[in-house]
């Protein structure tokens, strides 16, 4: 396994600490790179419970801020402006390195396929945040995210519009080494050598077998890796009125380094998932997400206050 940080493939790509390059994550095998990291993903045995392990928040590149967040039944939606390009901000708040498979209008980030939590992601080190600005297109290469009408999304002009106007995270832990104890040999009286013809009859077998076993149990793919995240989706969200929804182009390109680097996964399925949806200005106030601008005004029925008596009229 490499030492450096990486993206996962069915890869994974790992971002930085803030001055560091970041790092990505493949499955299942992993290539070396010059700076971010990819990592293999290998995914084996039985999720555990969701834990509070990273947040994720997107950036208005134009303006270097977080763009709120509005919540309504269960789901979380941000404003989003055509035209407008942006970043998605991901932390690792855990003491350990994380995957993050991510996912814009439904289409993993790094390898451009209809997503899924067992493929490519980035590799956050411990207490690492990491933006990401733009579409995966090499080792060295992004193309920038910005919201756009629905049919200049990249979803939609790659023939894969139903889930347009989401963005998401699935975390994953890593799976723990496992330490390799031997007991100290003791001293004792050499028996007398064996005939031949007995040493190869009582040769056992099983260590191999039983060595072959946690390998098998790494490469088991019987169960569904999709189950427990499809189960956590959040429910469609209702067709917003009037105007068409927005999503996100392929913009213009950008240096952005990673390394490929080797990850792998303590489950199947992700530890966490996180989603954040975004539309035009209009559809939330359609929807009720943003209240009309009308009643969002400050108005004030004394705008003169402080005054004393009804001036006289000017003259002619």
């Amino acid at each position: 396994m490499e030492s450096k940080r990486h993206l996962a493939q069915q890869e994974s790509r790992s971002p930085q600490r803030e001055s560091r390059t970041p790092q990505l994550a493949a499955a299942p095998f992993a290539r070396s790179a010059a700076a971010a990291a990819l990592a293999i993903a290998c995914a084996a045995g039985s999720s555990l419970a969701a834990a509070a392990m990273g947040g994720m928040a997107i950036i208005s590149r134009a303006e270097g801020r977080t763009l709120p967040v509005y919540k309504q039944d269960g789901r979380q939606w941000i404003v989003g402006t055509p035209g407008e390009e942006y970043g998605i901000r991901v932390c690792n708040t855990t003491g350990e390195r994380v995957l993050a498979v991510m996912s814009v209008d439904g289409v993993n980030i790094v390898s451009g396929e209809s997503a899924s939590p067992s493929q490519s992601g980035y590799v956050l080190s411990a207490n690492e945040c990491y933006e990401i600005n733009g579409w995966r297109k090499s080792n060295s290469t992004t193309a920038a995210f910005y919201f756009t009408e629905l049919h200049d999304a990249y979803a939609t002009r790659t023939g894969r519009p139903d889930n347009v106007g989401v963005i998401g995270v699935a975390f994953f832990r890593e799976k723990p080494q496992r330490a390799v104890w031997k007991e100290p040999q003791k001293i004792a009286a050499v028996p007398p050598p064996e005939p031949l013809a007995r040493q190869d009859a009582s040769a056992p077998a099983a260590p191999a077998a039983r060595a072959s076993a946690p390998e098998a149990q790494a490469h088991d793919t019987t169960r569904p890796r999709g189950e427990a995240a499809a189960a956590s989706a959040p429910a469609p969200v209702p067709a917003p009125a009037l105007t068409a929804k927005i999503g996100t182009g392929h913009g213009r390109y950008e240096q952005s380094y990673v390394q490929n680097i080797r990850f792998d996964r303590e489950s199947a399925t992700p530890n966490l998932t996180l989603a954040i949806n975004y539309d035009r200005r209009e559809n939330l106030v359609a929807m009720g997400v943003l209240p009309p601008s009308w009643a969002s005004r400050n108005v004030n029925p004394f705008p003169a206050w402080p005054g004393r008596f009804v001036p006289d009229l000017p003259t002619r």
